[in-house]
């Protein structure tokens, strides 16, 4: 999660009035997360280059991309596209899932677009959270 909270507040924090900053800090760093990675609920894949970690995502509720982020030094490279890559590749191989989605963050929704997502609805701002609801069919 430390990935995420430093490449949130280097590409994204700026976008958001302060109730979002802090909205998305308590997310990152909430225990239940951690439980649910523990219980299976909450799926975790990560990229490496060598021995450092240069990319994560997550999924909730079987197919919703909660948290997708690439350290900086490593944007550009192919890496978000390979983790949602392989992110759909595991839900062909055993799920019933049908869309995959995401709330994509301000910063993020040129790249879903280039991946095939289609917006869902317009920009929504819930609790200072800023996203565009997008959707992808498997």
């Amino acid at each position: 999660m430390a990935l995420a909270w430093r490449t949130f507040l280097q590409f994204e924090a700026e976008d958001y009035p302060q109730e979002g900053v802090e909205n998305f800090e308590r997310f990152v760093t909430d225990s239940t997360i951690h439980r649910m990675f523990i219980i299976g609920s909450y799926h975790l894949f990560v990229a490496y280059a060598g021995t450092t970690l240069v990319g994560m995502i997550t999924l909730r509720e079987t197919s919703h991309i909660s948290l997708l982020f690439v350290d900086a030094k490593y944007h550009r490279q192919g890496i978000g596209r390979a983790l949602v890559q392989y992110v759909r590749s595991f839900l062909a191989s055993g799920s019933r899932a049908t869309h995959l989605t995401v709330n994509a963050s301000p910063y993020g929704v040129e790249f879903y677009h280039k991946l095939g997502f289609r917006d869902v609805r317009p920009q929504e701002q819930k609790d200072g959270i800023i996203y565009t609801p997008m959707e992808f069919v498997l």
